[in-house]
């Protein structure tokens, strides 16, 4: 299958609709476990979401071992207050869970773990969609005009997001 063909598949144009419409963390979630499955054939379940206010040049981590994601909660408010597109927010997150949930599924290196999300994201989404775009430049592309050390982030109490592998949940939490 062509490039073209690709981008024009009913499974490509399924993600991309589903991703535009994802009104929380856990509906972007759900994109990244279905993607994985169809492009790497892997998938765990049990994931946990955290919102933390980490240093803004850490989009999200996982401790190696469990099962929790740590989301930097001031990272994604910084791109939702810097761009008014919905679809921006939910690739960047959509990149930052996808490179998390492949640490969680044993893939540890960096040098690995990289490309597969450009990887998965291109099967996914096609190459000239947002979300590949994101994969391959790297997530801070979108802040590549943001003076991240000049920001002042107050630090928080960690968050939970409820229901982040079952019922609808919002952004905030």
């Amino acid at each position: 299958m062509s490039e073209n063909e690709k981008e024009d598949s009913s499974i490509v144009r399924d993600y991309r609709s589903r991703l535009e419409d994802a009104d929380g963390y856990s509906k972007v979630w759900e994109i990244v476990k279905d993607t994985v499955e169809s492009a790497l054939g892997r998938n765990r379940a049990g994931m946990m979401l955290f919102l933390d206010d980490l240093p803004l040049r850490l989009g999200a981590y996982h401790p190696l071992g469990t099962n929790n994601i740590v989301l930097n909660r001031s990272l994604v408010h910084i791109v939702e207050a810097t761009t008014e597109s919905g679809r921006l927010v939910n690739a960047f997150i959509y990149v930052l869970l996808l490179h998390e949930y492949l640490h969680a599924l044993g893939y540890v290196r960096e040098s690995k773990v990289r490309p597969l999300v450009y990887q998965v994201s291109r099967e996914s989404f096609g190459e000239d969609y947002v979300v590949s775009k994101l994969a391959k430049a790297g997530p801070w592309s979108l802040l590549k005009d943001i003076p991240l050390d000049a920001i002042e982030v107050p630090k928080r109490v960690m968050e939970i997001v409820r229901d982040f592998e079952g019922a609808n949940q919002r952004y905030i939490a």
